[in-house]
């Protein structure tokens, strides 16, 4: 059979090995740069979704200031009780700026209005409908999102106003208004990102342009309207709009009757992520074939160089296989390869050595004597027994003898390589503290062995529960267990707290002379994130704490940190 040359044998796996590294290296970035992607687009959404509350919170202070403050207004109060339209106008327009709304409508103690602001030449008709009027002729400011003759979408707070005698004459309603291009075309301007206001599930005001005409007039999604006009819940994520893909927020404004009669809208195109995603893959596919050319050059050149002695080398290594041990490998230097020959030198001087010394233990042991054996010390097979040893010794160095699992030395090695992990990954690291109640009171009753058995059992039955190829559990002093859980939130922590707990308060613990016996466990969790400066024994302290508070709290229970927990 013809023999591969050593260069293609080592170039062709060393090119599929780059050639996989490339992919995958590209593959993850482009994954990695995905998820980063979607982790900007959140934020950035979760961003929006605070500064839009904010601003609605806002908007409700100036509209009630600007309510409270003008009904107060003397001025304002003699114009309501003459009736002067004019006077009314003159005083409430130039306050807009001031309290930072849109306009005023003020009406009688009928409900009849006597002037607004932003349709000065409309007045005389009935706004008794609004809410926020009625509840300020019923003596009450109050605030809400409502829809009205002229103003479709708008925030209004309704004041009452009394004259001199304390005599209702009349409400002040302030109002800041949602249903114009400008208000819109501020709020994309402070959130930095598209607007859209709807009156009901049609599309009244919108930044989003196409082909540069505004979408208003469209509709809304109906899967998405169903969320958020019929069952008045706020939706956020993706949604396709007219054929493209945007980050999304939609808010119900919820009127007097607790009716969605409007909706807020924030949405983020995808498509400037997705282009800046795909320019980093071609960017990195381009990159990673570059260094894939240079590097298999290089390689060449240097398998090469290497391949002359190699070869002498593996010339060698074949007399050797042939049997001839008693052989001077020809290859010198001082560096990897002449090292290597030296090693193999090495092997086969052994070999030759413990070849003649297995033919006099096997000559003496045909003359009978067979107390005779090898003198071991002097092979290097006796390296790997050593290590065998201190391997084996290690091992029951840091295991229980009783449970099989891990002892207290072995934890604290485990937790504080955890701890570093984790304080460096800013993730949480949780802890279970396990102790048998009454486990005293237990092994008077029914004798140590027993009490041996309970232990094991709760040991086992702890190990089986957690995460296996993540969790670690160890037995402390006397009857504790510990359960050490990287990675793990409060919620995962006491999920798996309750677990065992249940399902040793179920487990029937075999006894030679009743039968079987029960035992309850009482827990204490915490969870913590690893800072600098932050002391490891706070976790441990802290899962203590709340298990002394679960015992004083009646047993078989789990009792999270400093609160309550759960129990049963």
């Amino acid at each position: 059979m013809a023999r591969k040359s050593f260069k293609i044998k080592i170039i062709i796996p060393t090119v599929l090995i780059l050639v996989a590294l490339v992919v995958t290296l590209n593959i993850f970035l482009s994954v990695r740069f995905s998820a980063l992607s979607d982790t900007l687009i959140n934020e950035k959404l979760i961003t929006n979704i605070n500064s839009l509350n904010l601003y609605l919170d806002n908007s409700i202070a100036a509209s009630r200031a600007a309510a409270v403050s003008m009904a107060l207004n003397p001025a304002a109060i003699t114009g309501i009780r003459e009736r002067n339209t004019d006077e009314l106008l003159r005083l409430f327009t130039p306050t807009h700026d001031l309290y930072h709304i849109n306009y005023y409508t003020i009406c009688d103690s009928e409900g009849v209005v006597l002037a607004r602001t932003h349709e000065p030449g409309n007045f005389g008709d009935s706004v008794l409908s609004q809410q926020n009027i009625q509840d300020a002729l019923a003596g009450k400011v109050s605030t809400y999102f409502e829809e009205g003759t002229v103003v479709k979408v708008s925030l209004r707070t309704g004041s009452p106003v009394y004259d001199t005698d304390n005599t209702l004459i009349g409400v002040v309603s302030a109002g800041i208004r949602f249903d114009s291009n400008s208000a819109v075309e501020q709020l994309k301007d402070l959130l930095n990102a598209e607007v859209t206001i709807f009156f009901g599930d049609t599309r009244i005001y919108t930044t989003i342009t196409r082909d540069g005409h505004s979408i208003a007039g469209t509709t809304l999604d109906p899967r998405i309207a169903e969320i958020v006009i019929t069952n008045k819940q706020e939706y956020s994520g993706g949604a396709e709009i007219l054929g493209e893909k945007y980050s999304t927020f939609y808010k119900p404004l919820l009127n007097a009757r607790g009716e969605a009669f409007a909706v807020f809208f924030l949405g983020t195109p995808e498509a400037g992520v997705m282009a800046a995603s795909n320019k980093s893959i071609r960017d990195g596919i381009t990159l990673g074939l570059c260094g894939l050319i240079v590097s298999i050059v290089l390689l060449f050149v240097i398998i090469s160089s290497i391949s002359k002695p190699i070869t002498r080398l593996s010339g060698d290594m074949d007399r050797i296989a042939g049997g001839n041990l008693n052989i001077d490998i020809n290859v010198k230097g001082d560096d990897e390869i002449g090292h290597l020959a030296r090693s193999f030198q090495k092997v086969a001087d052994t070999i030759s050595k413990l070849h003649k010394e297995i033919n006099v233990m096997i000559g003496e042991h045909e003359k009978g004597n067979t107390d005779y054996s090898l003198n071991t010390e002097e092979f290097r097979g006796d390296y790997k027994t050593l290590a065998f040893s201190v391997l084996k010794f290690a091992s029951f160095g840091m295991r229980d003898q009783l449970t099989g699992i891990p002892n207290r030395r072995s934890f604290d090695h485990r937790l504080s390589w955890e701890w570093k992990q984790a304080s460096s990954e800013k993730t949480p690291v949780s802890l279970l503290i396990i102790d048998i109640d009454r486990f005293k009171s237990y092994n008077d009753a029914y004798g140590h062995q027993q009490g041996d058995i309970a232990l094991q059992t709760v040991a086992k039955i702890a190990g089986q529960s957690i995460r296996q190829s993540i969790d670690f559990i160890a037995r402390l002093d006397g009857d504790e267990i510990i359960v050490l859980l990287p990675a793990a939130d409060s919620e995962g922590a006491m999920g798996i707290a309750e677990k065992i707990r249940a399902e040793i308060g179920e487990t029937m613990i075999p006894c030679a002379e009743l039968g079987a016996l029960q035992v309850t466990v009482s827990i204490g969790a915490s969870t913590q994130i690893p800072s600098p400066g932050k002391p490891v024994d706070s976790l441990i302290s802290a899962a203590d704490s709340a298990l002394y508070r679960a015992k004083e709290t009646g047993r078989n229970r789990v009792v999270f940190s400093g609160d309550a927990g759960s129990s049963m």
